[in-house]
């Protein structure tokens, strides 16, 4: 079996003032999942909260049933036909080489099972009345937001606490979701940093008291570039769309700090308080200040 290449680093900081934009890019089919070096740890941790937590990292609504299907098809699929040595299927069931696991497909919902394949957490939106709902989830590496408090709601309300984002993007994102097209996979990028490096952080945002136990001296060891590669296809069958979210976190030194540090003081106020960088803000641009 051959082993799995190291982890990309992703750089989605941008020169020059803030704005909010979608920011996509097209997606070779190929590149649709990313399967690397952290696999082992991340499945295990998602085994662990899927488990122990799994009414905080999965749900799925009435009628989404048709959608959580199709994407275990196409996932499983895909993964077969572009990893063959580590994914097989054989009538109903799936092997994942990299965990020894097999699966029944019919013995656990088929979009838990298709989070249980990928690092990514997998999200399914569908077209309601005109606008994109979401409407089941396998969510186990938050970025400081609650499935609970999400799933079954329009996309401009799963948004609504997000500064800027009703006036800016809302009418934007929601058009883009009613004419994506089968046979696309489009992404984008997003970053913050943060005072934590788990994985799985379901609160935290908004926070404005300041962490004392971080200092220019030390907030290279204490915080972390969190960074979100998230995708969306659309499943041609039911036309809902799998929205993927791959989560990295960086040690802080694999970030060029003058580049972080001019991007952390483009951010507006209420984004930066919306990450919660008032916490450390003056710790982390002494330290990337003085980065050699």
């Amino acid at each position: 079996m051959r082993p799995l290449p190291e982890q990309v680093v992703h750089d989605p900081i941008e020169a020059g003032p803030y704005r909010m934009a979608m920011g996509l890019t097209v997606v070779p089919d190929s590149d649709w999942f990313e399967l690397d070096a952290c696999y082992p740890p991340e499945m295990a941790e998602k085994r662990r909260l899927l488990l122990e937590l799994h009414a905080a990292v999965f749900a799925a609504t009435p009628g989404s049933e048709p959608a959580c299907a199709e994407a275990l098809t196409m996932v499983a699929a895909h993964l077969t036909n572009r990893h063959p040595d580590w994914f097989s299927a054989t009538g109903r069931l799936l092997s994942n080489g990299l965990t020894g696991e097999t699966w029944d497909r019919d013995s656990i919902n088929p979009l838990e099972l298709a989070g249980r394949l990928v690092q990514e957490d997998l999200c399914i939106v569908q077209i309601i009345s005109e606008r994109p709902v979401f409407t089941a989830g396998v969510l186990c590496f938050p970025s400081r937001w609650r499935l609970s408090e999400k799933i079954g709601r329009a996309l401009a309300e799963v948004h609504g606490p997000v500064p800027l984002y009703a006036d800016r993007l809302a009418a934007p994102v929601d058009r883009f979701m009613r004419h994506l097209k089968p046979g696309r996979i489009v992404g984008r990028l997003n970053w913050s940093v943060v005072d934590d490096p788990a994985l799985f952080q379901p609160g935290g945002k908004w926070r404005t008291e300041r962490n004392e136990a971080i200092t220019a001296d030390n907030a290279g060891e204490k915080l972390f570039f969190r960074v979100e590669r998230q995708t969306l296809r659309v499943l041609p069958a039911t036309g809902a769309i799998l929205f993927g979210i791959r989560v990295h976190v960086y040690p802080l030194r694999r970030v060029a700090p003058a580049r972080l540090a001019a991007a952390v003081r483009a951010l507006p106020d209420d984004i930066a308080h919306y990450k919660s960088l008032p916490s450390f803000r003056t710790a982390l641009l002494a330290h990337l200040d003085n980065a050699p």
